[in-house]
Protein backbone atom coordinates (compact mmCIF):
# COMPACT_ATOMS: atom_id res chain seq x y z
CA UNK A 1 0.00 0.00 0.00
CA UNK A 2 1.10 3.58 -0.40
CA UNK A 3 0.45 7.01 -1.87
CA UNK A 4 0.74 7.68 -5.57
CA UNK A 5 4.34 7.69 -6.87
CA UNK A 6 5.63 5.73 -3.87
CA UNK A 7 6.87 2.80 -5.97
CA UNK A 8 4.15 0.21 -5.36
CA UNK A 9 4.31 -1.37 -8.82
CA UNK A 10 8.11 -1.65 -8.71
CA UNK A 11 7.95 -3.21 -5.24
CA UNK A 12 5.35 -5.77 -6.33
CA UNK A 13 7.45 -6.70 -9.35
CA UNK A 14 10.53 -7.08 -7.13
CA UNK A 15 8.64 -9.46 -4.84
CA UNK A 16 7.65 -11.50 -7.89
CA UNK A 17 11.32 -11.63 -8.97
CA UNK A 18 12.19 -13.53 -5.78
CA UNK A 19 8.98 -15.46 -5.08
CA UNK A 20 6.56 -17.02 -7.61
CA UNK A 21 3.73 -14.49 -7.44
CA UNK A 22 0.81 -12.85 -9.21
CA UNK A 23 -0.20 -9.22 -8.71
CA UNK A 24 -3.73 -8.10 -7.86
CA UNK A 25 -4.28 -4.42 -8.60
CA UNK A 26 -5.88 -2.46 -5.76
CA UNK A 27 -6.54 0.66 -7.83
CA UNK A 28 -9.93 2.10 -8.71
CA UNK A 29 -8.53 3.78 -11.85
CA UNK A 30 -6.71 0.79 -13.36
CA UNK A 31 -10.01 -1.06 -13.80
CA UNK A 32 -10.91 1.21 -16.75
CA UNK A 33 -10.07 0.25 -20.32
CA UNK A 34 -8.57 2.96 -22.51
CA UNK A 35 -7.18 4.89 -19.54
CA UNK A 36 -3.49 3.99 -19.57
CA UNK A 37 -1.37 7.15 -19.46
CA UNK A 38 -3.08 9.08 -16.66
CA UNK A 39 -3.39 6.00 -14.45
CA UNK A 40 0.30 5.04 -14.84
CA UNK A 41 -0.89 1.56 -15.77
CA UNK A 42 1.78 -1.18 -15.67
CA UNK A 43 3.43 -1.55 -19.06
CA UNK A 44 2.80 -4.44 -21.43
CA UNK A 45 6.30 -5.72 -20.66
CA UNK A 46 5.66 -5.64 -16.90
CA UNK A 47 2.32 -7.41 -17.30
CA UNK A 48 3.93 -10.05 -19.51
CA UNK A 49 6.66 -10.63 -16.94
CA UNK A 50 4.24 -11.17 -14.02
CA UNK A 51 0.50 -11.95 -14.25
CA UNK A 52 -1.62 -8.92 -13.24
CA UNK A 53 -5.30 -8.99 -12.29
CA UNK A 54 -8.16 -6.47 -11.98
CA UNK A 55 -6.78 -4.24 -14.74
CA UNK A 56 -8.81 -3.22 -17.84
CA UNK A 57 -11.98 -4.74 -16.41
CA UNK A 58 -14.67 -2.26 -17.42
CA UNK A 59 -15.54 0.56 -19.78
CA UNK A 60 -15.11 4.14 -18.44
CA UNK A 61 -18.89 4.56 -18.67
CA UNK A 62 -19.39 1.89 -16.00
CA UNK A 63 -18.74 1.75 -12.25
CA UNK A 64 -16.82 -0.70 -10.08
CA UNK A 65 -17.67 -0.87 -6.40
CA UNK A 66 -15.76 -1.76 -3.25
CA UNK A 67 -17.95 -4.84 -2.83
CA UNK A 68 -17.12 -5.97 -6.39
CA UNK A 69 -13.43 -5.54 -5.66
CA UNK A 70 -13.68 -7.48 -2.40
CA UNK A 71 -15.48 -10.35 -4.13
CA UNK A 72 -13.07 -10.43 -7.08
CA UNK A 73 -9.93 -10.09 -4.94
CA UNK A 74 -11.02 -12.86 -2.55
CA UNK A 75 -11.68 -15.20 -5.48
CA UNK A 76 -8.32 -14.35 -7.05
CA UNK A 77 -6.45 -14.92 -3.80
CA UNK A 78 -7.89 -18.44 -3.63
CA UNK A 79 -7.07 -19.11 -7.30
CA UNK A 80 -3.50 -17.82 -7.03
CA UNK A 81 -2.70 -19.73 -3.85
CA UNK A 82 -4.14 -22.86 -5.47
CA UNK A 83 -1.47 -22.40 -8.16
CA UNK A 84 1.11 -22.33 -5.35
CA UNK A 85 1.89 -18.70 -6.01
CA UNK A 86 1.88 -15.67 -3.72
CA UNK A 87 -0.96 -13.15 -4.25
CA UNK A 88 0.55 -9.64 -4.04
CA UNK A 89 -2.06 -6.91 -3.65
CA UNK A 90 -0.62 -3.60 -4.79
CA UNK A 91 -2.28 -0.21 -5.13
CA UNK A 92 -3.41 3.00 -3.52
CA UNK A 93 -7.20 2.75 -3.29
CA UNK A 94 -7.45 2.56 0.48
CA UNK A 95 -11.19 1.93 0.52
CA UNK A 96 -10.54 -1.30 -1.36
CA UNK A 97 -7.96 -2.39 1.20
CA UNK A 98 -10.34 -1.50 4.01
CA UNK A 99 -13.17 -3.47 2.41
CA UNK A 100 -10.95 -6.52 2.14
CA UNK A 101 -9.50 -6.22 5.65
CA UNK A 102 -12.58 -5.34 7.71
CA UNK A 103 -15.51 -6.39 5.57
CA UNK A 104 -18.47 -4.39 4.33
CA UNK A 105 -21.91 -3.52 5.54
CA UNK A 106 -24.80 -5.05 3.61
CA UNK A 107 -25.73 -2.30 1.16
CA UNK A 108 -27.79 -2.49 -2.05
CA UNK A 109 -26.01 -2.71 -5.40
CA UNK A 110 -25.76 0.31 -7.68
CA UNK A 111 -28.84 1.36 -9.64
CA UNK A 112 -27.84 2.78 -13.07
CA UNK A 113 -31.14 4.63 -13.58
CA UNK A 114 -30.94 6.44 -10.24
CA UNK A 115 -27.28 7.29 -10.79
CA UNK A 116 -27.96 8.67 -14.27
CA UNK A 117 -30.73 10.90 -12.88
CA UNK A 118 -28.51 12.14 -10.05
CA UNK A 119 -25.77 12.89 -12.59
CA UNK A 120 -28.27 14.98 -14.56
CA UNK A 121 -29.31 16.85 -11.43
CA UNK A 122 -25.67 17.53 -10.61
CA UNK A 123 -25.00 18.77 -14.13
CA UNK A 124 -27.69 21.44 -13.78
CA UNK A 125 -27.58 22.23 -10.04
CA UNK A 126 -24.03 21.28 -9.02
CA UNK A 127 -22.88 18.74 -6.43
CA UNK A 128 -23.03 21.27 -3.54
CA UNK A 129 -26.80 21.47 -4.13
CA UNK A 130 -27.07 17.68 -3.92
CA UNK A 131 -24.93 17.81 -0.79
CA UNK A 132 -27.52 20.21 0.69
CA UNK A 133 -30.23 17.72 -0.25
CA UNK A 134 -28.29 14.94 1.48
CA UNK A 135 -27.87 17.13 4.56
CA UNK A 136 -31.66 17.31 4.88
CA UNK A 137 -32.13 13.55 4.42
CA UNK A 138 -29.03 12.16 6.18
CA UNK A 139 -27.23 14.90 8.15
CA UNK A 140 -24.75 12.48 9.75
CA UNK A 141 -23.45 11.27 6.39
CA UNK A 142 -23.48 14.76 4.86
CA UNK A 143 -21.37 16.02 7.74
CA UNK A 144 -18.62 13.53 6.79
CA UNK A 145 -18.58 14.50 3.11
CA UNK A 146 -17.27 17.55 1.32
CA UNK A 147 -19.79 19.40 -0.90
CA UNK A 148 -17.93 18.31 -4.06
CA UNK A 149 -17.41 14.66 -3.10
CA UNK A 150 -19.56 13.62 -6.03
CA UNK A 151 -19.11 9.85 -5.85
CA UNK A 152 -20.02 9.50 -2.17
CA UNK A 153 -22.85 12.04 -2.29
CA UNK A 154 -24.34 10.18 -5.22
CA UNK A 155 -24.04 6.82 -3.44
CA UNK A 156 -25.61 8.15 -0.24
CA UNK A 157 -28.60 9.62 -2.12
CA UNK A 158 -28.93 6.44 -4.18
CA UNK A 159 -29.09 4.31 -1.02
CA UNK A 160 -31.77 6.54 0.49
CA UNK A 161 -33.88 6.20 -2.64
CA UNK A 162 -33.46 2.41 -2.84
CA UNK A 163 -33.90 1.54 0.85
CA UNK A 164 -35.81 4.49 2.25
CA UNK A 165 -33.19 4.71 5.00
CA UNK A 166 -30.14 6.95 5.45
CA UNK A 167 -26.71 5.47 4.92
CA UNK A 168 -25.70 6.37 8.47
CA UNK A 169 -28.39 4.05 9.81
CA UNK A 170 -27.31 1.18 7.56
CA UNK A 171 -23.65 1.41 8.57
CA UNK A 172 -23.67 -1.10 11.41
CA UNK A 173 -19.91 -1.45 11.71
CA UNK A 174 -20.28 -5.21 11.93
CA UNK A 175 -17.63 -7.26 10.22
CA UNK A 176 -19.18 -9.05 7.27
CA UNK A 177 -16.16 -10.96 6.04
CA UNK A 178 -14.06 -13.56 7.80
CA UNK A 179 -10.91 -13.86 5.73
CA UNK A 180 -9.68 -17.43 5.14
CA UNK A 181 -6.14 -16.09 4.72
CA UNK A 182 -3.70 -13.80 6.50
CA UNK A 183 -2.87 -10.37 5.09
CA UNK A 184 0.56 -8.84 5.51
CA UNK A 185 0.00 -5.05 5.22
CA UNK A 186 3.12 -3.24 4.00
CA UNK A 187 2.89 0.54 3.73
CA UNK A 188 5.27 2.54 1.56
CA UNK A 189 5.42 5.95 3.27
CA UNK A 190 7.92 8.76 2.55
CA UNK A 191 10.19 10.05 5.30
CA UNK A 192 10.35 13.35 3.40
CA UNK A 193 7.07 14.32 1.78
CA UNK A 194 8.73 17.03 -0.34
CA UNK A 195 10.64 14.32 -2.22
CA UNK A 196 7.38 12.50 -2.91
CA UNK A 197 5.94 15.78 -4.21
CA UNK A 198 8.86 16.07 -6.62
CA UNK A 199 8.24 12.51 -7.80
CA UNK A 200 4.60 13.40 -8.41
CA UNK A 201 5.57 16.46 -10.46
CA UNK A 202 8.09 14.48 -12.51
CA UNK A 203 5.58 11.75 -13.22
CA UNK A 204 2.85 14.18 -14.29
CA UNK A 205 5.32 15.99 -16.56
CA UNK A 206 6.12 12.63 -18.14
CA UNK A 207 2.41 12.07 -18.80
CA UNK A 208 2.22 15.41 -20.59
CA UNK A 209 5.25 14.66 -22.78
CA UNK A 210 4.32 14.49 -26.48
CA UNK A 211 0.73 15.30 -25.42
CA UNK A 212 0.18 11.65 -24.47
CA UNK A 213 -2.29 12.31 -21.63
CA UNK A 214 -4.00 15.08 -23.60
CA UNK A 215 -4.45 12.81 -26.62
CA UNK A 216 -5.79 10.02 -24.41
CA UNK A 217 -8.43 12.27 -22.85
CA UNK A 218 -9.25 13.79 -26.26
CA UNK A 219 -10.11 10.29 -27.51
CA UNK A 220 -12.30 9.69 -24.47
CA UNK A 221 -14.11 13.00 -25.03
CA UNK A 222 -14.67 12.14 -28.69
CA UNK A 223 -16.75 9.10 -27.72
CA UNK A 224 -19.58 11.42 -26.74
CA UNK A 225 -20.96 9.22 -23.94
CA UNK A 226 -18.58 10.28 -21.15
CA UNK A 227 -18.78 13.29 -18.84
CA UNK A 228 -17.15 14.70 -15.72
CA UNK A 229 -19.86 13.28 -13.47
CA UNK A 230 -18.60 9.73 -14.01
CA UNK A 231 -16.16 8.17 -11.50
CA UNK A 232 -13.71 7.43 -14.33
CA UNK A 233 -13.54 11.03 -15.49
CA UNK A 234 -13.18 12.27 -11.92
CA UNK A 235 -9.85 10.43 -11.66
CA UNK A 236 -6.92 12.70 -10.87
CA UNK A 237 -5.39 14.04 -14.07
CA UNK A 238 -8.37 13.17 -16.23
CA UNK A 239 -10.68 15.82 -14.80
CA UNK A 240 -8.05 18.53 -15.17
CA UNK A 241 -7.15 17.48 -18.72
CA UNK A 242 -10.82 17.33 -19.69
CA UNK A 243 -11.29 20.89 -18.38
CA UNK A 244 -8.16 22.02 -20.28
CA UNK A 245 -9.59 20.60 -23.51
CA UNK A 246 -12.84 22.44 -22.79
CA UNK A 247 -10.84 25.67 -22.73
CA UNK A 248 -11.26 26.36 -19.01
CA UNK A 249 -7.53 27.07 -18.56
CA UNK A 250 -4.20 26.90 -20.41
CA UNK A 251 -1.53 24.21 -20.47
CA UNK A 252 0.50 25.80 -17.69
CA UNK A 253 -2.57 25.73 -15.43
CA UNK A 254 -3.24 22.12 -16.48
CA UNK A 255 0.19 21.15 -15.17
CA UNK A 256 -0.26 23.10 -11.93
CA UNK A 257 -3.77 21.79 -11.27
CA UNK A 258 -2.87 18.21 -12.19
CA UNK A 259 0.12 18.16 -9.85
CA UNK A 260 -1.83 19.86 -7.04
CA UNK A 261 -4.70 17.34 -7.34
CA UNK A 262 -2.25 14.44 -7.28
CA UNK A 263 -0.56 15.82 -4.18
CA UNK A 264 -3.96 16.09 -2.49
CA UNK A 265 -4.66 12.47 -3.42
CA UNK A 266 -1.33 11.42 -1.87
CA UNK A 267 -2.21 13.35 1.29
CA UNK A 268 -5.55 11.52 1.58
CA UNK A 269 -3.86 8.18 1.00
CA UNK A 270 -1.32 8.83 3.74
CA UNK A 271 -4.13 9.83 6.12
CA UNK A 272 -5.82 6.48 5.42
CA UNK A 273 -2.57 4.61 6.00
CA UNK A 274 -1.93 6.23 9.36
CA UNK A 275 -5.32 4.98 10.51
CA UNK A 276 -4.49 1.37 9.60
CA UNK A 277 -3.20 -0.63 12.58
CA UNK A 278 -0.57 -3.34 12.39
CA UNK A 279 0.91 -2.16 9.10
CA UNK A 280 4.62 -2.56 8.43
CA UNK A 281 5.96 0.85 7.41
CA UNK A 282 8.80 1.04 4.86
CA UNK A 283 10.30 4.38 3.86
CA UNK A 284 9.65 4.42 0.12
CA UNK A 285 12.56 6.83 -0.32
CA UNK A 286 15.11 4.49 1.28
CA UNK A 287 17.68 3.15 -1.22
CA UNK A 288 17.03 -0.39 0.00
CA UNK A 289 13.25 -0.12 0.30
CA UNK A 290 12.60 -2.98 -2.12
CA UNK A 291 15.12 -5.22 -0.36
CA UNK A 292 13.41 -4.50 2.98
CA UNK A 293 10.06 -5.46 1.51
CA UNK A 294 11.33 -8.72 0.03
CA UNK A 295 12.98 -9.66 3.34
CA UNK A 296 9.76 -8.93 5.21
CA UNK A 297 7.67 -10.99 2.81
CA UNK A 298 10.08 -13.93 2.90
CA UNK A 299 10.23 -13.85 6.71
CA UNK A 300 6.43 -13.93 7.06
CA UNK A 301 5.99 -16.46 4.26
CA UNK A 302 8.39 -18.85 5.97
Amino acid sequence: MGPTASGKTAAALEIARHIPAEIISVDSALVYRGMDIGTAKPTAEERARVPHHLIDLIDPRDAYSVSQFTEDATRLIHDITARDRLPVLAGGTMMYFKGLQTGLDDLPPANPEIRARLDEEAATQGWPALHDKLARLDPDTAMRLKPNDAQRIQRALEIIEITGQPLSRLHTGRQKTVLPFTLLPIALEPADRSVLHQRIATRFDRMLENDELIDEVRKLQARGDLHLGLPSMRCVGYRQTWQYLEGEFDRKALREKGIAATRQLAKRQLTWLRAMPNRHVIDCLAPDAQKQIVRLVKKNRD
